[in-house]
């Protein structure tokens, strides 16, 4: 038995399926885990929907700002954007049982293996964020996406306020700054205001900005983070926290990595499998 943490995929199926002969995958012996943007930009998300929900139980998958935006699209409250590659999944036949699976995806996952807590988030979590309270808030908002009343969320869902958490919010406001965190998060300043602008890597910082994981006193600092969705990151693998976007639709690679169930993940037990691809998108990250 293996876990796979695999980045993000956005729609290449050939690249996905290339990862999988790559790392033997059995879907009776293995487990994937997948952190959010399957779809988009690529060309071929349809393909990428229809095989992981076929996987069932063997692949487990977390929503990013890419399938939200698909979401929202299907339901009709958010039109396309400019590069959107999501025609073939809406006009599918069976396009409402793939977005049905899709909305009940989770926004973050917590492991246990060897002792070690591994937190699965697609993009960030905000600085006073335990593993445990990080759940629970993405639980909020997983209930409301599998709940008779996604498609209002999803009309109110865009925006970049609140910029920051407090326990206080209540609403759409408190729903927002969660999915903002845990899917579109990248900068932020020492005392936790998201900014959103900016898609460079960290020494292009805009001033009073840092890495969401470099803001000094973080809550899951003594824990493993694992988190795509950042590209332009390049490389980074520390005890506290793993980068697993390495830019596939930009024709970078498409990367797993393996996490031994009796070692946990460190420096030792790491092992890392990467299949390059062909650019699916002009190196615009936009």
């Amino acid at each position: 038995m293996a876990l796979y943490l695999i980045g993000d995929v956005q729609g290449c199926n050939t690249a996905l399926v290339r990862l999988l002969d790559e790392i033997s995958f059995s879907p009776s012996r293995d487990t994937l885990y997948l952190l959010g943007d399957l779809v988009n930009r690529g060309p071929d998300s349809l393909g990428v929907l229809r095989r992981l929900m076929a996987l069932g139980g063997a692949a487990h998958c977390l929503l990013g700002n890419h399938d939200l935006h698909l979401l929202a699209i299907a339901h009709g409250v958010r039109g396309p954007s400019r590069g959107d590659t999501l025609d073939a999944v809406l006009s599918a036949p069976d396009c409402g049982v793939l977005l049905d699976w899709l909305r009940q995806q989770p926004l973050a996952l917590r492991l246990d293996v060897a002792g070690q807590r591994i937190l699965l988030v697609h993009a960030g979590v905000l600085p006073p964020w335990s593993v445990d309270r990080t759940l629970d808030l993405a639980a909020e908002v997983q209930d409301v996406l599998r709940s008779p009343l996604y498609g209002d969320f999803l009309g109110t869902m865009y925006g970049d306020s609140p910029s920051a958490w407090s326990e206080s919010l209540q609403g759409t406001a408190r729903l927002r700054v969660i999915v903002n965190a845990l899917t579109r998060l990248r900068f932020c300043d020492a005392q936790g205001h998201m900014e959103f602008a900016s898609k460079q890597g960290p020494a292009q910082a805009p001033s009073g900005l840092m890495p969401w994981f470099d803001v000094p006193g973080r809550a899951t600092a003594h824990d493993t983070v694992v988190f795509g969705h950042w590209s332009a990151l390049g490389p980074l693998a520390r005890r506290d926290v793993v980068a697993m976007d390495t830019g596939c639709v930009w024709g970078g690679c498409l990367s797993a990595l393996r996490v031994d169930p009796h070692q946990g993940l460190g420096p030792l037990a790491w092992s890392l499998h990467q299949v390059h691809c062909e650019p699916a998108r002009k190196p615009d990250r936009l």
